[in-house]
């Protein structure tokens, strides 16, 4: 084994997900370094528990070891980090957040962090570290690593993959996928499998990360992600597909070609993936509907334009509800996602929001409260007023605050009015069964605006654990 692949990320560990999805990341580096000689194997972490990542790099002792951290797994990455150095490994980490925190991960034992897409700088780095340990660094792009005299060097980017049809598809048989597809007929009633169909997002959301893709938007053609399908089917069976794209719908020449493509093979395999206000028309959704489509998630964020405007989001907040009507007509259940607690967000902002789900009527929503994760434009706006609950190797930025913003309590009550009162307006029937559902909504409506009243003037307080997270040692 020249490289041992993993990630941070424990079902177990995560009480509110019960159908994960495969590292597809790391199948694609694992498909690319095969298809050119590097003998790669894989440590699926999400179904195993911390200690088996221990006794494997024990065991096994490979000479580099890579692993894969998101804003989730920061802890995990950290001990796995140690372990594996205790077994005289070398470290390369990778993914979503590395890269925004490479001294800190440089400094708590990483030999070497990358930066952006990894297969070609892995093509380029593995073979140096096996010939020349992490040494001589210089002249590989899209690194970060600690030169002998301690000083953190960054090499300069590394181009993005132009032809995505030339890299092979995800190394799915290098994983047990059956137990993905379990985990879906056991939570959901049907397995899935998930898939991409480009890489990177041109839009410019202040608060989104594109830390792996960055503003590319690159896509596959049809008939290679046809091909994939075709496998998918061939091989696993799914009852569903889940397109993992940040906007499935941002080419409508392609969904079309696409679409023709699907059902010239015969394929209709049900689906669901996100999409955004402007690049839905009637056109596209019935398209959507007929290729198999039962779920849309459309990122709405929030009801007020003022605010999607502070976010560049480019959407409008008025035709959402436009949207959703469509996608329900055309028999596609409509999702959105709610962000609250964005930097100048006012009561009147979150009313506004609450006025527009009841009016849209989405089939489901789910909420967050917003968080400035390291290297977006919205971290940078708020960069000196970031403070954590927690100290940087326990926590993650989904711990990070904004000093001065509302307190999280505000924000709790602000969510259970918000979830209440549309719930509210949806109830319906005179059974006493239903009339005492609607006085139950109705009371935890009216707790959750007492509490944000009583709370309005709270704000979040300078804490202990303000972000100055790198700490030479």
């Amino acid at each position: 084994m020249d490289l041992l692949l993993t990630h941070g990320y424990h079902l177990e560990e995560d009480p509110a997900e019960k159908h994960p999805y495969p590292p597809l990341g790391l199948l694609y580096l694992s498909s690319h370094l095969k298809q050119r000689g590097t003998e790669v194997e894989i440590f699926d972490t999400t179904f195993n528990h911390p200690a088996d990542f221990g006794r494997l790099v024990a065991d096994e002792t490979p000479p580099i070891v890579g692993i894969s951290g998101n804003l989730m797994t920061r802890r995990n990455v950290l001990a796995m980090t140690r372990l594996a150095k205790d077994q005289g490994a070398i470290v390369v980490l990778g993914g979503p957040e590395p890269y925004s925190y490479h001294e800190e991960y440089l400094a708590r034992g990483a030999d070497v962090v990358v930066s952006g897409e990894g297969e070609l700088t892995l093509e380029e780095l593995v073979p140096h570290l096996l010939d020349q340990g992490p040494q001589n660094l210089g002249h590989i792009p899209g690194i970060a690593f600690r030169a002998p005299d301690g000083e953190f060097v960054e090499t300069p980017a590394r181009r993005p993959l132009d032809d995505l049809d030339g890299q092979p598809f995800p190394d799915r048989g290098a994983i047990d996928m059956e137990r993905y597809l379990d985990a879906w007929r056991r939570e959901r009633g049907r397995s899935a499998v998930s898939l991409i169909t480009a890489r990177g997002c041109a839009y410019q959301c202040t608060w989104c990360s594109h830390s792996v893709f960055g503003f590319t938007h690159r896509r596959r053609s049809p008939q290679n992600v046809a091909d994939e399908v075709e496998l998918i089917v061939e091989t696993y069976h799914p009852d569903m597909l889940w397109y993992a794209d940040d906007v499935f719908t941002v080419h409508h020449r392609w969904n079309l070609e696409y679409a023709a493509e699907l059902k010239r093979r015969g394929l209709r395999v049900p689906f669901e993936a996100i999409s955004r206000e402007d690049r839905l028309d009637e056109e596209i959704i019935q398209t959507l509907a007929d290729m198999g489509c039962f779920r849309l998630w459309v990122g709405a964020e929030s009801g007020s334009q003022r605010i999607l405007d502070a976010m560049k989001r480019r959407t409008n907040a008025a035709r959402m509800g436009e949207v959703i009507g469509m996608l329900q007509s055309h028999g596609i259940e409509a999702g959105t996602f709610i962000m609250l607690g964005y930097e100048g967000e006012t009561p009147a902002d979150i009313a506004a929001t609450v006025d527009y789900l009841k009016a849209a009527a989405p089939d489901t929503f789910l909420t967050t409260v917003a968080y400035p994760i390291k290297g977006t434009e919205y971290y940078r706006q708020v960069a000196d007023r970031v403070v954590s609950s927690t100290s940087w190797e326990e926590g993650s930025d989904r711990d990070l605050t904004v000093a001065g913003r509302r307190s999280r309590l505000f924000y709790r009550f602000a969510i259970r009015w918000l979830v209440n009162e549309v719930a509210l307006s949806r109830e319906h029937g005179h059974g006493l069964r239903s009339q005492t559902r609607r006085l139950i909504t109705f009371f935890n409506a009216w707790l959750g605006r007492l509490g944000m009243l009583l709370a309005r003037h709270q704000v979040e307080p300078q804490r202990a654990h303000h972000l100055t997270v790198f700490e030479r040692r």
